[in-house]
């Protein structure tokens, strides 16, 4: 079971590695980028991507501290 996790956690982390090469925009900030240039465009989107993690780091620890309290109700009912 642990290593189903691992794996799950393993994947995970390169999506996310990934996803810096990611285009993060909006149709209404893609056309503000494109008016910008290239490097501010690039900066831009790495803003984007740098505060979609805030709201996916706070989802992924309620996530994991509910599971974590599962299994310790699991582990009770045996």
């Amino acid at each position: 079971m642990k290593n189903k996790f691992f794996v799950l956690y393993l994947v995970l982390f390169f999506l996310v590695a990934a996803s810096s090469t990611a285009d993060a925009q909006c149709s209404i900030c893609t056309k503000t980028a494109s008016q910008l240039g290239e490097k501010p465009a690039k900066g831009m989107n790495s803003g984007i991507l740098y505060l979609m993690f805030a709201p996916l780091g706070i989802a992924g620890y309620i996530g994991f501290r509910w599971w974590k309290r599962e299994q310790l109700f699991l582990e009770g009912e045996k």
